[in-house]
């Protein structure tokens, strides 16, 4: 298998507050392979889906994959990273920049997916926070 599917959430309680990432990997017919959470301490929602990517592609170095799609709830990120939108803000420049280091594959997309579609990704950015105490 050459694809994988990687869904990716990041999540504020408050905006900045207290942040959780959370990452599932599965191949095309659905079925997960790995799953990834984090707590990350004091974060704006931008910055969590930026870093919760991060995190997924980082993990990605255990596997070998030729093709990547890349699933985010967060349309502004999706937007930025397929350059329909500027990256002004200093700290999602960084971020943006490590993605971009990281996408190495010889096909990686970014997809925007209604959060319905991004159920369990969500759930591990919750059970982040839900662990870290808040």
């Amino acid at each position: 298998m050459n694809k994988i599917i990687i869904n990716t959430d990041g999540g504020a309680r408050g905006n900045p507050g207290p942040a959780g990432i959370g990452a599932v990997f599965s191949d095309e017919k659905g079925v997960t392979i790995a799953e990834f959470e984090a707590y990350i301490g004091t974060a704006t929602n931008n910055v969590a889906e930026y870093k919760a990517l991060i995190l997924a592609l980082e993990n990605l170095n255990n596997f070998s994959y030729q093709e990547v799609e890349c699933r985010l709830d967060s349309e502004l990120v999706v937007k930025q990273l397929n350059g329909e939108y500027k990256v002004k803000d200093s700290t999602l420049k960084r971020l943006h920049g490590q993605v971009l280091e990281l996408s190495v594959f010889k096909s990686i997309r970014f997809v925007h997916v209604r959060r319905e579609q991004n159920i369990l990704a969500d759930k591990l950015v919750n059970k982040a926070i839900d662990e870290a105490g808040f």
